[in-house]
């Protein structure tokens, strides 16, 4: 298997030479905003009059190269939202050109993907792509008007909201847990705050993101379903400035600006919720004294040597304070740092080089005096990686390695004196994850482009420790102790990616992909959606990997001026090794946790639309998704297929911005969705006076659908050179539906043989109002 990689990787390396001998040259750069100094991901650099690879975009960190043979071009650059920069250029040696773009002033006529290329959407082999312009987040009405990346994904095809007003997702029939999440190439493993209402990412400190739920480039790795990578605004490295907003419930500061103009920049983010505050003035006694706010910090700095070397600095900090005076705390947090180097060997080789450091930790203390006690866990990772890309005629190769150094702590429970708990220690889990991966984008002609890779991955679950073997019942078969630094488990898997489009016509293409996918790192929840208590675990003697192959097949189309675009996607996916767990199992502080958990497999395969409307002064997007989602287990529902938590038949979400005039704009937002598949009692006894339900098969009941309607609105006051700011009015569930969050079952008060339904609806109308400043 390696020799065979070896091999691939050695073919890889083959192909930019084996194209035509003609003397050929390069241009290369970084394209940057004229106005602040930020590079500008995915803008379209072209050479006009070029008979080949006439066009690419710029990458990750706003670099390009672009091949040709000698002669007189006029090469053009163009970003959504920027004025294109023309110049004419003589090709008789290898160029570089860093070009500087400005801001366009009408920005009524941005089109919502401000970071895609003129039919990208058509031309380009990805699929499953979806990227988010970060200024439609100030126009999309969400709860409490806080601007939320993930709020916002929930509203593309193939992406389902985890439950009523919370962040978690889940991507074409995976599980919570199998999206990797990134913020400036950190994995970030809770991205809620709030028990979920709340995402990590203040929208003010975000630059770029960028969503992958099918085709995954094999650059990514390490979960099944999806890739959210998120990257952090560098800085304004020509002039200083700040902005922010303050709302109801939080407020929010940014401040940039150069350390050495046009060399080094810096920018920090800050976010702090006050509900906890709001409490203590109430002067109510049982309000005053609890807890409940969250807060985040964004900062980065970067250093520019010259026109080879940048040096980038980031870190996230982020903590949430749940807590209710006598009874409990509940405080949990994520931490991240990314040193980050960026090189330029010459005008085709590009080189990405990253330490990345990121922890989650929580810690939950009950503290009546008959429970004192406090239970604390983490999961931290030590990261290397290094990408390099190379451009060469009709080809972008990329190719690197990754290594993490994983440590889990998964629970550590200590008790005072006269606690009705015992104290706990368990052993903390070690292993280590390698990557190495190579790709090729090839431009085989103007009508077919193909994107294929490979990504061997390697995991290894470390001592030390005592690991004991579980057989199919739940007992302990065996049991080995390890030292610190022994292998206990080695698993390879070899992950083949490919994805071809084919252009029909300028306007129309088909694509195809298949990718697959392996996980290593698991989450142990009974909860639907992730939670500050979930408990991780690795890949082991007992937990195989998790592996996805994913086969799928679009259709993508653009109007002639591209105002409207529209793709059509189905797909398929193969799940192995999944994960479930006995009946009454109980995953919190177990020693034995692996002994509770159940193998099987799964499926998912569905239908996703999406049509948008790029121009003009109303624009948005309709997505809807018809899809299925099963798992198999042989020891639950008489080892017969079953709808997972996450299966919805149907999701539905319009989106609409309408610019009234200069000042006002209006949004609205519209969702639907079938409800969640449940598993209701068949039946009840009662023993000694105590009503217990039976039940039968598992999640073959569904919870009520959900509906609905959010509208906003925005002014901007009268702006000044130096000076803007504007008013932001939303509705959230503008129609006062009392949606789904839980059913419970209760004997009726009047009639204990009948049992009645009981919902629990977390939100009806709430209005909010948030004002913005920018100098």
């Amino acid at each position: 298997m390696k020799a065979f990689f070896l091999s691939l990787l050695f073919a890889f390396t083959l192909i930019p030479f084996l194209s035509s001998a003609q003397q050929r040259y390069a241009i290369s750069g970084t394209v940057r905003d004229a106005s602040t100094g930020e590079t500008l991901i995915g803008a379209t650099v072209k050479l006009q009059n070029a008979t080949q690879n006439s066009g690419i975009a710029t990458n990750a960190y706003g670099f390009y190269s672009i091949t040709a043979a000698e002669g007189e071009y006029s090469l053009i650059v163009s970003y959504s939202g920027y004025q294109s920069n023309t110049q004419k250029i003589t090709l008789n040696k290898a160029l570089k050109i860093n070009i500087e773009l400005a801001t366009v002033s009408d920005l009524q006529e941005v089109v919502i993907s401000a970071s895609e290329r003129k039919n990208e959407n058509v031309k380009s082999p990805q699929m499953g792509l979806n990227k988010i312009n970060m200024a439609d987040l100030d126009n999309v009405p969400v709860l409490l008007g806080e601007k939320d990346v993930l709020k916002t994904i929930q509203l593309l095809p193939g992406v389902k909201a985890g439950g009523e007003g919370n962040t978690g997702f889940f991507v074409r029939g995976g599980a919570s847990d199998q999206n990797l999440i990134l913020l400036d190439e950190a994995t970030v493993y809770n991205s809620s705050h709030l028990l979920g209402f709340f995402s990590t990412f203040n929208a003010d400190a975000i630059k770029d993101v960028s969503l992958y739920k099918g085709g995954m480039p094999s650059q990514y790795g390490g979960r099944l379903s999806s890739v959210l990578d998120v990257k952090m605004q560098d800085g304004n490295d020509k002039e200083y400035g700040l902005e922010g907003g303050i709302g109801l419930i939080a407020s929010r500061i940014k401040a940039e600006g150069p350390i050495v103009k046009n060399k080094s920049s810096f920018m920090f983010s800050a976010r702090r919720t006050y509900v906890d505050l709001l409490l203590k003035a109430s002067g109510d006694s049982a309000l005053k004294n609890n807890t409940l706010n969250f807060y985040d910090i964004n900062a980065k700095v970067n250093y520019k040597f010259d026109d080879k070397n940048t040096l980038y600095l980031s870190g996230y900090f982020g903590q949430d304070n749940i807590g209710i005076k006598d009874l409990f705390a509940n405080d949990w947090g994520n931490t991240t740092a990314t040193i980050r180097l960026n090189h330029v060997f010459n005008n085709r080789l590009f080189s990405n080089t990253s330490f990345i450091f990121n922890k989650y930790s929580y810690a939950i203390e009950l503290l009546d005096e008959n429970s004192n006690a406090k239970v604390k866990s983490l999961i931290r990772d030590f990261n290397f990686k290094e990408d390099l890309q190379y451009y060469s005629n009709n080809h972008i190769l990329r190719f690197g390695l990754q290594a993490t150094h994983h440590r889990i702590a998964p629970s550590d429970i200590t008790t005072s004196a006269g606690s009705a708990f015992n104290p706990l220690s368990i052993e903390n889990r070690y292993g280590m994850e390698f990557a190495v991966y190579a790709s090729d984008e090839w431009t085989l002609s103007d009508k077919f482009n193909v994107l294929y890779g490979l990504r061997l991955s390697q995991f290894s679950l470390l001592g030390p420790g005592t690991i004991n073997t579980y057989d199919n019942t739940g007992e302990v078969s065996s049991s080995k102790t390890y030292k610190s630094g022994d292998f206990v488990k080695n698993y390879f898997n070899l992950e083949p990616r490919l994805s071809a489009s084919y252009t029909l016509n300028e306007q129309n293409s088909i694509k195809a992909s298949y990718n697959r996918n392996t996980q290593n790192i698991h989450i142990l929840s009974n909860s639907g959606t992730s939670s500050p208590t979930d408990q991780y675990v690795m890949s082991s003697n007992n937990i195989k990997p998790e592996i996805a192959d994913q086969v799928a097949l679009g259709f993508f189309k653009n109007s002639e001026s591209n105002v409207y675009e529209f793709s059509a996607e189905v797909y398929y996916k193969w799940l192995q090794n999944q994960i479930d767990y006995r009946d009454a199992a109980e995953l919190t502080a177990n020693k034995d946790v692996e002994s509770e958990l159940l193998y099987g497999k799964g499926r998912a395969y569905g239908l996703e639309l999406y049509g948008k409307k790029t121009k003009g002064k109303l624009t948005g997007w309709l997505s809807y998704t018809l899809s299925k989602t099963e798992r198999k287990f042989d020891e639950i529902n008489k080892g017969k297929y079953f709808n997972a938590k996450q299966d919805r038949t149907h999701d539905l979400a319009l989106v609409a911005m309408y610019n009234l005039s200069r000042r006002w704009s209006l949004s609205a937002n519209y969702i639907y969705s079938t409800g969640n598949a449940v598993t209701y009692p068949a039946g009840k006894y009662n023993v000694g006076g105590l009503t217990t339900y039976y039940y039968t098969e598992r999640n073959a009941n569904r919870m009520p659908y959900t509906s609905r309607l959010d509208i906003g609105a925005t002014l901007k006051a009268k702006e000044t050179k130096k000076f803007h700011s504007s008013w932001t009015f939303s509705v959230y569930n503008a129609l006062n539906r009392k949606n789904p969050y839980s059913i419970q079952f209760r004997d009726k008060e009047n009639d204990p043989t009948r049992t009645e339904a009981v919902q629990t609806s977390l939100f009806g109308i709430i209005p909010s109002v948030t004002y913005n400043f920018k100098f």
